[in-house]
């Protein structure tokens, strides 16, 4: 059974700093590309970044370049989004995400295959 379980939300003030941690069990997580994505108040989910299996390669959201960074841990098989210089317009429930089987990184939602609970970060301003 595959499971996504993230952790270190909160709530923090504009120009703040988190780190989101995704642990991942159940399915082979060194060859699994891996990507975050968030729904703030009544938006729907958007992409926020991806993280390849096959080339370390990494994409980005517009709005939170040069903001955020994606990593992995295949070893301890967890994925991070670090998080600088945050907004309040970053205010969402952020989700962890599976892309079984794709080698490329994909800003699509409906092309991920699990998902986490999501972890809320509430940046003030």
């Amino acid at each position: 059974q595959v499971q996504l379980v993230e952790s270190g939300g909160g709530l923090v003030q504009a120009g703040d700093s988190l780190r989101l941690s995704c642990a991942a069990s159940g399915l082979t997580f060194r060859t699994t590309t891996m990507g975050w994505f968030r729904r703030a108040p009544g938006k729907e989910r958007e992409f926020v970044a991806a993280i390849s299996w096959f080339d370390g390669r990494t994409l980005y959201a517009d709005s939170v370049k040069g903001r955020f960074t994606i990593s992995r841990d295949n070893a301890k098989e967890r994925v991070y989004l670090q998080m600088n210089s945050l907004k309040p317009e970053d205010t969402a429930i952020y989700y962890c995400a599976a892309d079984l089987g794709a080698v490329v990184v994909r800003p699509v939602e409906d092309e991920y295959d699990y998902w986490g609970q999501g972890t809320q970060v509430t940046v003030s301003s």
